[in-house]
């Protein structure tokens, strides 16, 4: 699909990129429970969309910033111009500007939540008015609702791969709530990416988590924004 795309950079017949459209993937095999999954969907579908005076407005404004600092960084290192993208877990679009500017010639976007790929792709259209400032990407689009770590990609990308480049940034952890989930997600990432392609992502450390769990064996680790709670006996904090 994406060798020959009409409005692809490469066709210079085009006016601009093709409006996405979103589609729904079939049910995949992977053993996992649905009602974390519907619930993580329904978390994030029911998000709106903020303008940048409520953006701004957030008490964790800095947190977002150094999370957005983290990915531009990451994108702009590893993106080649023309790099054929796929980004699992995308989200509301968030990163379209940064693979834009990175000058990518290809996206795939894949997401569970159907109202996080509604809104992606009014951003990637422009057709919201708080996404005015930039109307047109110079890459075509593809934009999937589905749950990349329960379906063979392989399969409903046969015609897109391989990618240069598969990107997930800050919900790899969504996948570790069963060994199939993480085992599906680890094998959508390699048997996607070209031969010496690139995979970016970034996830909370579990080994930081785990040594302030133990560090005087607090059972509450939180603040106002996100509590954490465990309630483990303290031989099994420290034999894990």
């Amino acid at each position: 699909m994406k060798r020959g795309y009409p409005g692809s950079p490469s066709n210079s017949s085009a006016s601009s990129p093709p409006k996405s459209r979103l589609k729904y993937t079939p049910k995949g095999d992977a053993d996992f429970s649905n009602d974390f999954v519907q619930r993580v969907a329904d978390h994030y579908s029911a998000r709106t969309n903020q303008t940048l005076e409520e953006r701004e407005a957030s008490p964790i404004i800095h947190l977002k910033k150094l999370n957005n600092w983290i990915k531009s960084v990451l994108v702009q290192q590893h993106t080649e111009q023309g790099d054929a993208v796929l980004d699992l877990a995308c989200g509301k679009g968030g990163d379209l500007i940064k693979w834009d500017k990175a000058k990518a010639g290809y996206y795939v976007g894949i997401d569970i939540a159907e109202g996080s790929m509604e809104d992606c792709r009014t951003r990637y259209n422009g057709d919201a008015d708080h996404h005015q400032r930039r109307k047109k990407f110079t890459f075509p689009a593809r934009l999937i609702c589905g749950d990349c770590f329960e379906l063979r990609l392989d399969e409903v990308l046969a015609d897109d791969a391989p990618f240069d480049i598969v990107s997930c940034q800050f919900a790899l952890h969504y996948s570790w709530s069963t060994e199939a989930r993480a085992r599906r997600a680890l094998s959508n990432i390699s048997t996607l990416l070209r031969p010496g392609g690139t995979f970016i992502g970034t996830m909370p450390d579990a080994n930081v988590i785990i040594k302030k769990l133990r560090e005087g064996f607090v059972l509450c680790l939180s603040n106002i924004f996100f509590p954490m709670k465990n309630n483990p006996s303290k031989d099994q904090i420290y034999k894990s």
